[in-house]
């Protein structure tokens, strides 16, 4: 178990903050955006259509 106050040590203290600037900086994955595409429906009917256009490829478009 850690504690609050401790960090990570070694090769880990140096790229902690790489990669939070590449996550931070890196585009939205496919399925990052897909998900908040689909986080956006309205309804049962709403959210049904667009797994619908995800499927047959229309929202990579």
């Amino acid at each position: 178990m850690r504690n609050a106050s401790s960090k990570p040590k070694g090769p880990k203290i140096m790229f902690t903050p790489l990669r939070k600037i590449a996550r931070a900086v890196r585009g939205k994955t496919t399925q990052e955006r897909e998900f908040e595409y689909l986080s956006a429906s309205v309804s049962n009917v709403d959210l049904e259509f667009r797994q619908r256009e995800i499927d047959r490829g229309l929202f990579r478009r």
